[in-house]
């Protein structure tokens, strides 16, 4: 449970060049949670511009919460080279000690496996970057969500919405996380069966891993492997 006496505090950790829906899925269910305080917080506070054109969150300072009960970290098409980088990465090992829960969206845990948090777990990201998760000594696990001990981690981009609407079982119950998940209509319905590698059409797939090595670059593995 999270502590008695105060409002939820959640921080969603976003930067520049996060996926919109990274952040948006979980705040939107999350913010439902009874007495929420949702911020969005970042090492480079004000607005932060998304990884597609025309959408930017304002975001606070990381001080600005420094005890969270929850942190939701987005990933996008920059998160690679913010794996160095000390004040985000100091930031989220504090936080870790203090939340109840700790998790992360799509690439976002490649952030909490820079910061030591995914040392001998298990975890997912998304699809591209999932055999990347072991260059932090995690054991990647093609799932939705994965949780393992207080830490939670997300696959791609919508499966956010998965790990809040679990967030919220795990805080106010089952019943509290249906009339949420109702709230907000989640049934998905999507006109085609693809939503995985292990589902959507060989030529598919290649055409995105094609498309996501033009537009993101080689995956962590893979660029670590060429550095080595």
């Amino acid at each position: 449970m999270t502590r008695a006496g105060k409002n939820v505090d959640v921080a969603i950790l976003i930067y520049e060049g996060f996926t919109s829906l990274d952040a948006t899925g979980p705040f939107e269910v999350l913010r439902r949670l009874p007495d929420p305080r949702v911020r969005f917080v970042s090492g480079t506070p004000g607005m932060c511009a998304a990884d597609q054109p025309g959408f930017g969150l304002v975001a606070d300072p990381l001080e600005s919460m420094e005890r969270p009960d929850i942190v939701v970290v987005a990933g996008g098409s920059t998160t690679q080279g913010l794996l160095a980088d000390e004040t985000i990465l100091t930031w989220l090992r504090r936080a870790y000690e203090r939340s109840t829960w700790t998790t992360s969206v799509c690439t976002g845990s490649l952030l909490l496996g820079a910061a030591g948090l995914l040392q001998g777990r298990q975890a997912t990201s998304h699809w591209y970057e999932l055999e990347s998760l072991r260059c932090f000594g995690a054991e990647p696990v093609s799932r939705r969500v994965v949780e393992d001990g207080k830490i939670m981690t997300a696959a791609g981009v919508s499966s956010g919405i998965d790990m809040a609407l679990l967030l919220c079982d795990r805080l106010a119950g089952p019943a509290y996380a249906q009339a949420v998940q109702l709230g907000i209509e989640y049934d998905p319905q999507p006109p085609h069966d693809a939503g995985s590698v292990g589902k959507a059409p060989a030529e598919v797939v290649r055409f995105m891993r094609d498309n996501m090595e033009r537009h993101y670059g080689p995956s962590w593995d893979r660029r670590s492997a060429q550095n080595a």
